[in-house]
């Protein structure tokens, strides 16, 4: 069974600056507009969302914290397969903050390729919505 680590005991090598931004937060960064300031601040004061110890990868919710008054919620997936790095693999502002999601759907959201989940309508042909409706 792969060990499991907790958010405060990695928060220890981020705090001395053994960790990476990967690719994917970089390009959510420039999307999104929020800074490594902003994904650190969140880590810092983040919670554990989920733990996938068979990855060796955790779900963090935290928030980016404007001015002291506004706070804008900031979920981050770590990578711990290092002994002593972390790996930031993504971050980005989550539509559903509290949400916990499926390994399918984690996957989804952390695809490198640009490509997108195969969608099929279930329903009636004729509820059907036009093409571009549907993607």
């Amino acid at each position: 069974m792969p060990k499991i680590r907790r958010l405060h005991t990695l928060l220890e090598h981020i705090e001395g600056g053994r960790y990476r931004l990967g690719p994917h937060v970089a390009q959510h960064m420039l999307q999104e507009g929020f800074l490594e300031r902003d994904v650190l601040t969140a880590l810092r004061w983040g919670r554990e969302l989920a733990v996938y110890p068979e990855d060796a990868r955790m779900l963090v919710l935290g928030y980016m914290v404007f001015g002291g008054r506004v706070k804008l919620p900031l979920h981050v997936v770590l990578e711990y397969a290092k002994p002593r790095w972390v790996d930031i693999v993504t971050a980005f502002i989550p539509e559903r903050p509290h949400r916990v999601y499926s390994r399918a759907r984690l996957a989804a959201l952390l695809r490198f390729d640009g490509g997108r989940e195969a969608v099929e309508w279930a329903g009636d042909t004729k509820d059907r919505p036009p093409r571009e409706a549907a993607g």
